[in-house]
């Protein structure tokens, strides 16, 4: 059995259809089990890691997003019931010093690797749905408004970071075991790159509008983003302004296929965009 936290989120729904697929018995959480819409066959619970019941769970998918106050409780009660493994969605912001975002997910991934048990910290890079922030704006204008239209990274779609999580929860090798790959899609594109993206697969321009970075700051403390994340958020752009997105072999590498694309995120979210 294993267990997926946040298993209704962007990755968690893949990751409990691939561990599916493979065979494999998966338990899942979320906040509201009636409305989950997960597979027949998967075992729903709320989303309560007091009471998460653990026993025969042998591997766990951690989500921190999932858990608002924490892994703590959670980790300690995983390595109680003899879990093995405990596969951590983390952030490639952990690399850029003095970034407030990386900062909390180095402090995660401490957590993890300090159970005693099997780990892997999965650095995903900048999730191609963050696009669907712009939706509205391209729905509305063709327009997307934003600051650093040239910061560039390397988008990746949340099924290739599911494929390697089920992977690492699955894989009785060593190769995963206490690892931290780097996750990122195929090619680096700027902010810009990828407006003009969506726009190449809706048939229609879709053009990018600079925002100065304070602008930006109140659009995003107005919707409800804390500052500490906003200013995380804005400092990542800013670092990744005129510097080529680092490409990473390990989505190729684990799971044998090379990652999707931007144009083939885009493709499979066309009608967010419509």
């Amino acid at each position: 059995m294993i267990l997926v936290t946040g298993a209704t989120g962007t990755v968690g729904r893949h990751v409990v259809q691939g561990l599916l697929d493979a065979g494999h018995a998966v338990r899942a959480t979320t906040r509201d089990p009636a409305s989950a819409g997960l597979p027949a066959g998967v075992d729903v619970v709320r989303a309560e890691p007091d009471t998460y019941p653990l026993a025969g769970v042998s591997a766990v998918f951690l989500n921190p997003a999932a858990l608002p106050h924490g892994p703590a409780t959670l980790l300690t009660r995983a390595a109680a019931h003899g879990v093995r493994r405990v596969v951590l969605l983390s952030s490639s912001s952990v690399l850029c010093e003095e970034n407030p975002i990386g900062a909390h997910h180095l402090a995660l991934e401490q957590q993890v690797r300090s159970t005693g048990l099997q780990w892997t910290l999965l650095r995903a890079g900048v999730f191609a749905a963050n696009a669907l922030e712009w939706a509205d704006q391209i729905r509305a204008e063709g327009v997307v408004r934003a600051a650093y239209g040239q910061a560039s990274h390397a988008p990746i779609d949340e099924r290739d970071i599911a494929a390697v999580a089920v992977r690492a929860l699955c894989d009785d090798s060593d190769a995963l075991v206490n690892a931290a790959p780097l996750l990122t899609g195929p090619e680096p594109l700027t902010q810009a790159d990828q407006a003009r993206l969506i726009g190449d697969v809706l048939g229609r321009p879709v053009r990018f509008e600079e925002l100065p970075p304070e602008v930006a700051r109140q659009h995003m403390l107005d919707a409800g983003v804390p500052p500490l994340v906003a200013d995380g958020l804005l400092d990542y752009h800013a670092n990744a302004v005129n510097h080529p997105a680092e490409i990473s072999p390990a989505v190729a590498t684990i799971t044998g296929r090379p990652p999707h694309t931007f144009t083939d995120w885009v493709s499979t979210h066309r009608a967010a965009f419509e």
